[in-house]
């Protein structure tokens, strides 16, 4: 297969996945995404032109297949497949913002408010991240209220007097 034939086969495949897709048949559209990504992974023997066409299609497989990932709860896949995309287009919103998607349900919070604030200085007004830091928002107070309720519980007043009786040695407390 030459470097033309390669491109359109991956065309074609990744049609045949946003088709899957739209079907709702994610396992399916996910492994037409992949086959689509692997006739254009080595393009070493690529024009130039036909290097941006590889690329611009692996982008755009590796975030269909990213949003496949996603409907899986495949949360790993989906971060590692994202993390791909940014290595070809750092600037691209849409890796950012489904990569901090996967992020909160992994329950890295840390991270997917970095990829959201990214997200945000490149594209201010994009109505998805706003709503996409909002839920991370809401998960943070969640978070934070179940830590905090934990440890309230180690560190309530009845324990912490056992405790010390227990480590100075004192007796006739209780």
């Amino acid at each position: 297969m030459n470097t033309q034939e390669k491109i359109e086969a991956a065309g074609k495949k990744k049609e045949e996945g946003n088709l899957l897709f739209k079907a709702g048949k994610y396992e399916r559209a996910s492994k037409r995404y992949e086959k689509a990504a692997r006739y254009i992974e080595y393009d070493s023997s690529f024009s130039d032109e036909e290097k941006q066409q590889a690329k611009v299609l692996k982008v755009s497989c590796n975030l269909n297949n990213t949003a496949c990932k996603l409907k899986l709860k495949d949360y790993k896949q989906a971060e590692k497949l994202c993390t791909k995309v940014l290595e070809l287009d750092s600037q691209n919103v849409k890796a950012l913002y489904r990569r901090a998607q996967a992020y909160i349900q992994l329950v890295d919070l840390d991270l997917a408010e970095m990829d959201i604030k990214k997200a945000l200085e490149i594209d201010p007004e994009n109505r998805d991240v706003k709503l996409e830091y909002k839920i991370l928002k809401e998960k943070v107070k969640e978070y934070n209220k179940k830590d905090t309720q934990f440890y309230g519980s180690i560190f309530s007043q009845p324990l912490l007097v056992k405790f010390l009786v227990f480590m100075l040695g004192f007796e006739g407390i209780s």
